[in-house]
């Protein structure tokens, strides 16, 4: 019989292949019952870790490569920051790439960091066309990106969060609701949410996206238009650097703010919130997101370097993390 491998421990025990790597480093919470079950497994199989695999630790790089859009956004930057803290406190370091929502930059990106050598990739960019993450044969997670179904995802409950912005508005007395955001597709959780309670309230649900990789002046620019050919009452901007620009609007138009339109941001950046405290926004567990994305690619690194298991096809859906409505003058 062949000697049994890290995913038939976790397959016998009925857990990831990262939980049994966890039991094995003694790392992170787990319940009393999955660490007897995992101890059973083992057991039961016979499981000894490889001692020429453990040995390879050693010849790790300890850098993870972080892929963002740009940390000119507050959101970006303070997830890049957290994730940096939390690789520290595990050994490693991080390699930034900011590849300006340019496809073609994330692209070369991907390859620079696998040519480097790097133990993991996390990334959090939102350009839609770049398939180098399928071939890629190293542990990566993604931030609120869907990549593929072999790719563990760490976000916030965005569903959960348009729903709250959305009610929100509505119940501050919104007749001409006005979503503005990045990209409009199916995988927009918030324009979903939008969409669903707008709509039943018996109202239309607008929505204009600018495209990510769309320069600010540019941007300003269309959500000025926005602004001005649907007459909204009340804008729902799927970020915070957005609801500023509709702010900024409404200071030279003359509107009055709340009275004459109501706006509420997402994100809830510590930037965004000493700035502008007054703004009503969605608040994202920024640094929760940025430690839990940490833990899944260090875990899979070391479930790597412990075994010779595929630990790519450990997929466990990651529950979204809670997010908060904080209320502001803007609305």
């Amino acid at each position: 019989m062949a000697r049994p491998k890290l995913h038939d421990v976790a397959a016998h025990a009925g857990v990831s292949v990262t939980t049994v790597s966890r039991v094995l480093n003694n790392r992170g919470y787990l319940s009393d019952d999955v660490r007897a079950r995992v101890n059973t497994a083992i057991s039961e199989l016979g499981y000894r870790p490889d001692g020429i695999a453990r040995s390879l630790i050693g010849r790790k790089s300890a850098i993870v490569g972080v892929i963002v859009p740009t940390v000119a956004d507050p959101f970006f930057g303070e997830l890049v920051s957290a994730i940096e803290n939390r690789l520290a406190e595990r050994g490693y370091k991080a390699m930034l790439c900011d590849c300006q929502e340019n496809a073609a930059r994330e692209a070369d990106y991907l390859d620079l960091l696998q040519a480097n050598r790097v133990d993991g990739i996390i990334t959090s960019t939102h350009n839609r066309d770049v398939e180098g993450y399928g071939k890629a044969e190293l542990p990566i997670v993604a931030v609120d990106r869907r990549i593929g179904a072999h790719i563990p995802i760490v976000r916030s409950d965005n569903r959960a969060g348009g729903r709250l912005a959305t009610e929100h508005l509505l119940a501050r007395g919104t007749r001409t609701p006005l979503l503005i955001t990045a990209t409009d597709h199916a995988g927009n959780d918030r324009a979903a949410a939008f969409r669903e309670v707008v709509a039943a309230r018996g109202l239309e649900p607008v929505v204009r996206a600018y495209g990510y990789a769309t320069p600010f002046p540019q941007r300003r620019a269309l959500i000025e238009t926005w602004l001005a050919e649907t007459g909204a009452d009340g804008v729902f901007a799927t970020d915070d650097l957005t609801a500023l620009m509709v702010l900024e609007w409404a200071h030279k138009t003359g509107r009055a703010v709340p009275h004459d339109v109501r706006i509420i941001g997402y994100d809830g950046s510590a930037a965004v919130r000493l700035g502008m405290p007054g703004l009503t926004t969605v608040q994202q567990p920024i640094a929760q997101l940025g430690a839990r994305a940490v833990e899944l690619v260090v875990d899979r690194i070391e479930a790597e370097a412990d075994d010779e298991a595929e630990v790519g096809a450990d997929t466990a859906a990651e529950p979204p993390l809670p997010v908060e409505l904080r209320l502001g003058w803007t609305t």
